[in-house]
């Protein structure tokens, strides 16, 4: 299934707690998988699944341009000797082909796509009609940003289940995204310790956030997170 690549970051496995899914149809691994020998292929109708699963109201219509915004999506089709659109209209191509993807081309001359399914084909006639009055679809696959657990593994270490319960306690304590943050700011000092990552939550829920100061991404603010409080973290 095209070029044999190696990743250079594992995956640490799905970590514990309730994990948003992704309904896939049973016909896509009976009819589907054992047919698709394209990894670009593979790609984007497992892309495009994935968006019909998390569409909230209107049923899911991309534009070229839709594709295109999604970085990660770019990044998961590159092929060797191909450019990441030329990447993309390949599989989208294919796809075509496959029966899995319909496109049709509204007055304004400008490509949409769909899923071959039900609600895609009734949208499809609704779009040749004129009487869609439906959004286009713009989706990242970034949104599902990962865990604090996944980060913790993928960033500081082994996820025992002490750091485990103390990252629990953590994201009950602290706002959205300072965990996230705090770990930054770990791994650009190479103090990879749960404790330090709490100590500099701790001095941010007491002493106030500053932004501009705490984001570990200058000398002066690496001399912030290796002296007073924090040198005890750091190997003498």
């Amino acid at each position: 299934m095209g070029s044999k690549t190696t990743s250079s970051k594992g995956f640490p496995g799905f970590p514990d707690g309730r994990l948003e899914l992704t309904a896939i149809p049973s016909l896509f691994f009976s009819e589907l998988l054992p047919v698709i020998d394209h990894r670009g292929e593979l790609k984007l109708t497992l892309y495009v699944l994935w968006a019909v699963s998390h569409a909230e109201e209107h049923f899911p219509v991309f534009r070229h341009c839709d594709f295109l915004q999604d970085a990660l999506l770019l990044e998961s089709l590159k092929a060797p000797g191909l450019a990441p659109e030329e990447a993309l209209d390949d599989a989208l191509e294919r796809c075509l082909a496959r029966g899995v993807l319909l496109k049709v081309v509204p007055e304004d001359g400008k490509i949409l796509y769909l899923l071959n399914s039900k609600r895609g084909r009734a949208t499809l006639e609704a779009i040749r009609a004129g009487t869609w009055e439906g959004q286009f679809t713009a989706m990242d696959l970034r949104v599902e940003r990962p865990t604090v657990f996944t980060l913790y593994e993928q960033n500081i270490g082994p996820l025992t289940p002490m750091v485990a319960e103390r990252l629990r306690d953590a994201e009950n304590a602290f706002p959205g995204g300072w965990i996230e943050e705090a770990m930054e700011i770990a791994v650009a000092n190479n103090v990879r310790r749960w404790r330090y990552i709490e100590a500099i939550l701790d001095r941010w829920q007491t002493e106030g956030k500053d932004e501009r100061k705490d984001r570990g991404d200058s000398e002066t603010a690496r001399r912030r997170y290796v002296s007073g409080r924090f040198a005890d973290f750091w190997d003498s």
